[in-house]
């Protein structure tokens, strides 16, 4: 609710109770885009950074721009999590549509093969020096502007890596 001594501006239009409408004034309206990592990858041997990825889903009906987003890992879903890159130039994700995150380098050997790409599934590497995924409990989260986009614990044992 506005301050008592609040009036309309000139021209403002105002509600049945004569309070200004400008809600924008007072609320702060964001709306979080509903994606997923929908699986956790971890490399066999952690020299392979390519063989290390994340499967990332855009579930809701607006496209997603990457650009700036950070990449946020920390050791278990209760801990403080740590910066380990900024996704730049970054990519655009529709409406359904779903990318992989690889780790690695496509042009660095000793990073190993990269997976193949398919219609439906693009790469991105993020040209990391070392692997994300520091075992069991590891959390991973996208962030742009300190707002949390998606986020997933990896749990080797499950199907897809993600803890339910």
């Amino acid at each position: 609710m506005p301050p008592s001594n609040f009036t309309a501006l000139a021209g403002e239009p105002s509600s049945a109770l004569g309070v200004p409408c400008r809600p924008a004034r007072y609320l702060i309206y964001f709306a979080v885009m509903p994606l997923q990592i929908l699986e956790l990858h971890a490399a066999k041997q952690p020299e392979s950074l390519n063989d290390e990825w994340m499967i990332l889903e855009n579930a809701g009906s607006n496209d997603f721009v990457s650009q700036g987003c950070k990449l946020v890992v920390a050791r278990n879903p209760n801990a403080r999590g740590r910066e380990i890159g900024k996704i730049d130039p970054g990519f655009v994700l529709h409406a359904g549509q779903k990318i992989r995150l690889v780790t690695g380098s496509p042009g660095t050997k000793a990073h190993g093969a990269p997976p193949d790409e398919t219609k439906d599934l693009k790469n991105y590497h993020l040209f990391l020096g070392g692997p994300v995924l520091e075992g069991a409990g590891s959390t991973v989260a996208l962030v742009l502007n300190q707002v949390e986009m998606a986020r997933a614990t990896f749990d080797p044992k499950a199907k897809h890596g993600v803890a339910q």
